[in-house]
């Protein structure tokens, strides 16, 4: 009964484009979110939720760069998001859904996200493929979530209008997962000023 439960929640709880897992373009990301941010993650706190009744996680980041929509912090520069799952303090009552990305304390993402749920859920668009970790090599930093971030990374951007943007970003033709976080923030501000039609 418990997992009925756990798979109606997840239903009604999470948004259909987040559910899904067909691949999602950058393009179609970028469209979807309402909200996108780089940011650090402050702290996760795991409690049961009032409203759905469920174990959830709630994880708030410091937006260091916002590029779409709107924090919900009162100060105007930290964001709160609500997934279901997570262990409560003392291991008393754990609740694990696969596929919702975990958070870590200190790490830096880049977030894809779409508008909360009607209970206030929030995970990231197509789960994984909307998280973004941001890692850092020799100064330099870096984004990548273990998808493809385009199939030619030496192709030119398309001019606005003509459709499908052609996004060069990853960082050699044999690491197609990975950019740095400087070109991968500037196409994001792009892809904002030219939509897709």
């Amino acid at each position: 009964m418990k997992l009925l439960t756990v798979f109606f929640l997840l239903a009604i709880i999470l948004p259909a484009s987040a559910t899904s897992l067909r691949p999602l373009t950058l393009e179609q990301l970028s469209s979807r979110a309402t909200l996108i941010f780089h940011a650090e993650v402050v702290n996760n706190e795991v409690r049961e939720d009032l409203q759905s009744s469920q174990v959830v996680t709630l994880t708030t980041f410091r937006v260091l760069e916002l590029i779409k929509g709107q924090v919900n912090g009162e100060d105007g520069r930290t964001h709160t998001i609500k997934q279901l799952g997570g262990t409560m303090a003392g291991g008393r009552q754990r609740l694990m859904v696969h596929g919702i990305p975990d958070f870590v304390p200190g790490r830096q993402y880049v977030l894809f996200l779409p508008a909360p749920s009607r209970l206030g859920f929030s995970s990231p668009l197509g789960l994984h493929q909307g998280s973004f970790t941001v890692s850092e090599n020799n100064g330099t930093k870096f984004v990548s979530n273990g998808h493809v971030l385009n199939s030619n990374p030496n192709s030119v951007p398309a001019e606005a209008g003509q459709g499908s943007h052609s996004l060069p970003l990853a960082v050699t033709p044999d690491r197609q997962t990975q950019a740095t976080l400087r070109n991968f923030m500037d196409t994001l501000r792009s892809l904002q000023q030219s939509p897709l039609p």
